[in-house]
């Protein structure tokens, strides 16, 4: 990117940038800009074609953060706002350029409790036109426990859904439902007809992996197109998962973790035969939010690597890949910023990361 566009951009999003808070780590000296401030415990982030952002709050506003303005969109669907629910994920359809459509998930309220829920909308100018529900995970439960939800295309155009176990693990290993459960869709909702479990009698056709416990990173690997995830895990045991069609990722039937409180065991262990491994796995948890391969420019030391942020440490996690393997963990920030939701590549060429704060903060990551 020519360096006046790049300074466009930044002015498209927020007030001239001051100097930052200087880092040096092992392979980038950086620093850390705030861009906006005073968002309510923002969960989600995009960029849109302009340079400009929408970013989803958990108690259900969704903010367009533009010209260093944030204006609450109108027209945006009743959220519930239930234990770890309520607005969740965004992401841009592919076609955006063309039909303006976005995709929420949040938690939704229906006969039996609650559930992730999605929709798709077309943006227009500050409200949203023309919402469709295109899925309802089922059944929907009481409590307020383990909705996920990241929303994810992939080069083919498919929507992906990563969702939580809902609090009920033993459901996990059921393809009945859609507790712990990565779910794919075209992006008008409809069941693509070579997803895994089409045709298999009880089983609930839009599920892609299952045996997941609680999904809140979902990314793309920008040279081969696969999707990896990370969730969760219980007292110990997060876990970063590269997903294949039909995969069972073994929750609560192995894990690295154990039971909260106690220490005691959960399920069978480790391994078992048919269930797959993670590749990288965090004990103690750091409560793994949002997830990015780096793709920019502006850092070129980092192409390639997976940064995932932590709301337990307040940290963000570098991970480097030779192929589909960690070879390397760097970890960055020591809970100066607070607990980190999200985080996304810029199309400037930098790294966005969002805190869930009352006073939730965007900030990026830029070159010295």
């Amino acid at each position: 990117m020519k360096y006046a566009q790049y300074l466009l951009l930044l002015l498209c999003i927020a007030p001239a940038a001051h100097a930052g808070q200087p880092y040096r780590s092992e392979l980038v000296d950086f620093q850390v800009e705030e861009v906006a401030a005073g968002l309510n415990r923002p969960w989600g982030m995009v960029f849109l074609p302009d340079g400009t952002m929408l970013i989803t709050e958990l108690g259900g506003r969704l903010k367009h953060i533009a010209h260093g303005r944030q204006i609450t969109l109108r027209g945006v669907p009743e959220s519930h706002n239930r234990g770890q629910g309520g607005l969740l994920s965004i992401a841009l359809d592919p076609d955006f350029a063309r039909n303006q459509r976005i995709y929420l998930a949040y938690t939704g309220k229906g006969e039996g409790g609650y559930s992730t829920e999605v929709v798709r909308a077309v943006l227009a100018a500050d409200q949203l036109r023309d919402v469709q529900t295109l899925f309802v995970a089922k059944p929907r439960y009481r409590g307020g426990r383990h909705f996920g939800s990241r929303l994810l295309f992939d080069k083919a155009g498919y929507l992906y859904i990563s969702l939580g176990d809902r609090g009920q693990r033993e459901q996990a290993q059921a393809v009945t439902n859609h507790a712990g459960t990565l779910i794919r869709l075209h992006p008008d909702g409809r069941i693509p007809e070579d997803n895994p479990f089409v045709g298999q009698a009880g089983a609930e056709p839009a599920i892609f992996t299952y045996g997941n416990r609680n999904m809140q990173g979902l990314a793309l690997h920008p040279q081969t197109g696969a999707i990896w995830t990370h969730e969760h895990g219980p007292q110990g045991g997060d876990e970063l998962n590269l997903m294949q069609a039909g995969g069972n990722y073994g929750w609560p039937i192995i894990t690295y973790g154990v039971n909260y409180g106690f220490g005691t065991k959960i399920g069978e262990g480790t391994h078992k035969a048919g269930m797959l491994q993670p590749r990288h796995v965090w004990t103690p948890s750091i409560a793994p939010s949002g997830m990015a391969f780096y793709t920019g420019d502006q850092l070129p030391a980092w192409q390639g690597n997976v940064f995932v942020g932590s709301l337990k440490f307040g940290q963000v996690a570098r991970l480097a890949l030779a192929g589909d393997q960690v070879t390397g963990e760097e970890r960055l920030f020591d809970g100066e910023y607070g607990r980190i939701r999200d985080i996304v590549n810029g199309p400037d060429g930098l790294l966005y990361f969002l805190t869930d704060e009352r006073d939730g903060r965007l900030y990026r990551i830029a070159p010295l």
